[in-house]
């Protein structure tokens, strides 16, 4: 079980989550995988100061990765999309 500090490991920025978040206040965050939505929620709003109201999550799978005639794998890890109350935001997203 993680502690709440190790819940979230890090934002996750790309198009897509940038769409979210400016459009429903979802915020995409690389989670510990043994972290349960309870404990994301506790770590968000604990680091960040924001009413958390839902939290989804999800583990993407795990992919091949070639470089040369070489394989390996890239491991599998979990997102979680958290929603945040209207009123608040997260500083980091915004830019």
């Amino acid at each position: 079980m993680p502690s709440t500090f190790q819940a979230v490991i890090r934002p996750v920025v790309t198009e897509k989550s940038s769409a979210a978040y400016s459009q429903r206040k979802e915020y995409a965050f690389e989670v510990h995988p043994d972290a349960n939505k309870y404990q994301i929620r506790e770590a968000v709003t604990s680091l960040f100061d924001v009413r958390v109201m839902k939290v989804r999550t999800m583990v993407q799978p795990a992919k091949r990765k070639t470089m040369g005639r070489s394989q390996g794998r890239k491991p599998k890890w979990k997102k979680a999309y958290v929603t945040l109350h209207p009123d608040d935001a997260i500083e980091i997203f915004e830019g």
